[in-house]
């Protein structure tokens, strides 16, 4: 279980966020279908650090980015989207 330090809360039980995606799969909306395509299924999946979008869903609703390690779940970073 991780323990998510919300910017706007304070820290909370991961049960209270819902895991959104990677940063690196987000596109644009004017993109072509096959560049969004390859943007959501070509990540490289490298171990360490990742940066994710999260929403303090059951909380206070804010999005946010955390900056994660892929290996052993420890969070870096935590800030407001």
């Amino acid at each position: 279980m991780l323990l998510i330090p919300c910017p706007h809360c304070g820290p909370r039980n991961q049960e209270e966020f819902a895991y959104e995606r990677t940063l690196d799969s987000v596109v644009r909306l004017d993109d072509a279908p096959d560049v969004a395509l390859s943007a959501l299924y070509t990540r490289a999946n490298l171990r360490g650090d990742d940066h994710e979008i999260w929403t303090h869903a059951q909380g206070c609703g804010q999005w946010l980015r955390l900056t994660r390690h892929r290996m052993t779940h420890a969070i870096h970073s935590v800030e407001p989207l």
